[in-house]
């Protein structure tokens, strides 16, 4: 099965090795159908903090790296 592979913006980079990422997903209402975005924050592990908020990144799935780390960083976009 392929890892998924998600792109996003870095909104926090305050954290050491960790960037917090905010990917965001169109939907449609069901009743209204009315288009909009859901958007969730996914953290991600980085070897080294070269990335700055407000940079566009792919991240990957791996395994869990912490309790809430479970992506990648794997370049920017």
């Amino acid at each position: 099965m392929p890892k998924k592979i998600l792109e996003g913006t870095i909104i926090s980079n305050k954290m050491p090795k960790t960037v917090v990422v905010k990917v965001g997903t169109p939907k449609v209402h069901p009743k209204h159908k009315k288009r909009f975005t859901g958007f969730k924050k996914y953290k991600a592990d980085t070897a080294n903090n070269v990335f700055e908020i407000g940079d566009r990144v792919l991240i990957e799935e791996s395994r869990p790296i912490s309790k809430d780390k479970k992506w990648i960083v794997k370049n920017k976009v």
